[in-house]
Parts: C-alpha cells; sequence; structure tokens
C-alpha cells in the first residue's frame, strides 16, 4: 500500500524542520563538502552535527562518501540543491538569506539553552500585555 502523498509530505517537513538541517542544505548545494567544513560553518557540538546529518542520510536527502580520510557529504539530487535555492514562493533565495545562519551562530546556542522557539524555560519577550478592561455593573 502507497503512503498518502499528504503523509509523505508532512514526514519531509519534519526531516526538514530544524536549523541545523536547513543549513547543511544550503552550504551543499554547491556541491559535495567534508564533515570539518559543515562543522566550521554551523556552530553547534559536533555530535549534534552527527545526528542531524543522520536524519538527512536516512531521510535519502544527502548521501556520504569518502575522499580519502575525509567523510564526504552530498545532496542526492539535483532536485534537492533546487529546493535549497528557494524559498517558499519559488524564487532563488537572496545571499544573504541563505547565510543567514553563519552570522547567526548564537540562534543554534539557543535552541540548544531551550530559549528558542521550541519549548524550553523561557520568559516571554517583553513587557506583559495589559489586563483587559472590566465591566462594571451600572
Amino acid at each position: 500500500m502507497s503512503v498518502p502523498l499528504y503523509q509523505a509530505k508532512a514526514e519531509m517537513f519534519r526531516t526538514l524542520g530544524h536549523p541545523v538541517r536547513i543549513r547543511v542544505l544550503e552550504l551543499l548545494q554547491d556541491g559535495p563538502k567534508p564533515v570539518r567544513h559543515l562543522l566550521s560553518e554551523i556552530d553547534v557540538e559536533a555530535s549534534n552535527l552527527s545526528q542531524q546529518l543522520a536524519v538527512l542520510r536516512r531521510a535519502g536527502i544527502v548521501l556520504t562518501y569518502r575522499d580519502g580520510p575525509l567523510v564526504m557529504y552530498a545532496l542526492s539530487t539535483p532536485d534537492v540543491a533546487l529546493a535549497a535555492r528557494q524559498d517558499s514562493a519559488g524564487a532563488p533565495l537572496a545571499a544573504s538569506r541563505r547565510s543567514r545562519f553563519r552570522g547567526g551562530r548564537g540562534r543554534a546556542r539557543e535552541f540548544r539553552r531551550g530559549r528558542g522557539e521550541r519549548g524550553g524555560s523561557r520568559s516571554p519577550s517583553g513587557p506583559a500585555p495589559p489586563e483587559p478592561p472590566t465591566a462594571h455593573a451600572g
């Protein structure tokens, strides 16, 4: 029995739903890269990068091979590179958007420390919203 298209899409979005995985795809769109290059461009621990690469490998989005002592990663198909170069409207991504995580290395740290968009104990940003007005009996 085949998987419905909407379920396949949901699985793909779950696979791509991590900033480190998106950054890996952005880095690999210009060709294969050794792991050490990926690690130098993405400010995460080696073990975390390894876990994220494993998710992409299992999903068939990237492939790996050895080039002498180096472990190389590459996108599995040109279609993946094309998708990495486009934004949600199908337009090519600007260079500034492609390198968003390069300059924002603190963002990955925020996710690891629980201060990012995904849960964790964090205080709301900014002042508390005002109390709603109460109705007075008249």
